[in-house]
């Protein structure tokens, strides 16, 4: 987190804890989406603020569920386990990789809108309603807020993730746009191949990195990916969230590119 990020992240701490449960899902539309995330034991005491933050939306899905470690059962702090009712609930795992996030409501609820989000972030008031407003102009495409472009040399290489464009600009060719879960991705029903749930395959080809995975997922299928017009309101970290983080080798140490290479080679993927 930049330093200049710290004080409107704890204000924006501070606005969320106080808030009460019943303000926050107050006279709101509802609309037919299922908001999914993932945490780690060392976030469960602040994965709270996340979930406050998309309670706090100016519309509410159906549900949000977070998924946990079986381990974790009598872990759960009271803050996270008092926000538990008719719009939030906990599910438990027995893995712990971050594609959890979607494949479990993908196996659970496979006709369902399914959006997904990181458990580091507060999210704007007008994050899932910009999200899904997408989603109904493109209803056959995956939308997300951050996208990359899967960036080749002329030659036809693939270059170090750090030379993947961002959404300053969109990719020249369609199927190489990659959504960044980070910002918030929603996926349609019916999107994916059926090897998504492939755990064995997803750990040893993208281990660390399920935004790689759910790509790849996506391209068999022959879905697009698509980056939203109308949200440029970047999510808010929360402070002190990052001790733990998958960016310290999947892009310091250029991890995405090897899974990415992993991915292509082993599905014969080319955008290029």
């Amino acid at each position: 987190m930049k330093v200049k990020e710290i004080p409107i992240s704890l204000f924006e701490q501070f606005k969320l804890t106080i808030t009460s449960q019943n303000s926050l899902v107050r006279d709101k539309k509802h609309i037919p989406v299922i908001v999914s995330l993932a945490s780690i034991p060392s976030r469960l005491g602040i994965v709270h603020l996340t979930i406050r933050s998309i309670l706090n939306q100016d519309v509410l899905p159906e549900k949000i569920v977070l998924w946990l470690h079986k381990d974790l059962q009598t872990d759960i702090p009271k803050k996270l386990e008092d926000l538990q009712g008719d719009f939030f609930e906990i599910r438990y795992t027995d893995y712990s990789s971050s594609h959890r996030k979607l494949v479990e409501p993908l196996r659970i609820h496979p006709e369902k809108i399914i959006v997904t989000c990181d458990d580091d972030m507060m999210y704007q008031t007008d994050w899932l309603s910009k999200l899904y407003e997408s989603h109904l102009k493109n209803p056959n495409c995956v939308m997300a807020n951050q996208t990359r472009c899967i960036s080749h040399s002329k030659s036809g290489d693939l270059l170090p993730y750090s030379l993947w464009e961002s959404k300053s600009r969109k990719c020249e060719n369609p199927k190489a746009t990659l959504p960044i879960g980070a910002g918030g991705t929603l996926y349609p029903p019916w999107v994916m191949d059926d090897k998504v749930f492939d755990r064995e395959l997803f750990m040893q080809l993208a281990p660390k990195a399920d935004d790689l995975w759910f790509k790849a997922m996506t391209l068999l299928n022959g879905t697009l990916s698509k980056q939203t017009e109308n949200n440029d309101k970047e999510p808010i970290p929360i402070w002190g969230s990052q001790k733990t983080s998958l960016k310290k080798t999947n892009i310091k140490e250029d991890k995405n590119r090897t899974q990415w290479l992993a991915l292509s080679d082993y599905f014969q993927l080319k955008v290029y």
